[in-house]
């Protein structure tokens, strides 16, 4: 397995914390919802980039694609910032470890719960 430049993983979060911004000031559409963008892995060669997201009081699936369908403009946006020879084509992916995280949380509080009553 090759090591990945660091450069490659500066550009990632450069990417990332731009689209955080670019999402929440740019994009209007209510479908979106809250959408956190948790990270970014980019191709050896700069020319794509899967962002994967989090939303929050919507749809995963509707936001994705609202996502996907502006991902023009966000890259458009993101050259004037990035300053690169090429900016990478964006693909948006639904995140579900926040969820899986909260899920598994839940499943902790009730066996602790469970044990307390075991232990009386």
């Amino acid at each position: 397995m090759r090591k990945v430049s660091n450069r490659i993983d500066r550009i990632g979060d450069v990417i990332k914390q731009d689209l955080a911004r670019l999402i929440q000031t740019e994009l209007r559409d209510p479908r979106l919802g809250m959408v956190s963008v948790t990270g970014v892995e980019v191709s050896r060669d700069l020319a794509h980039a899967d962002v994967y997201v989090t939303v929050l009081n919507a749809e995963p699936k509707a936001a994705v694609a609202v996502l996907d369908k502006a991902s023009g403009l966000l890259r458009s946006f993101l050259a004037k910032q990035l300053q690169l020879r090429t900016t990478p084509k964006l693909k948006f992916h639904y995140d579900a470890s926040v969820e899986n995280g909260r899920h598994l949380s839940s499943l902790i509080d009730q066996a602790l719960e469970a044990d307390s009553h075991f232990e009386k």
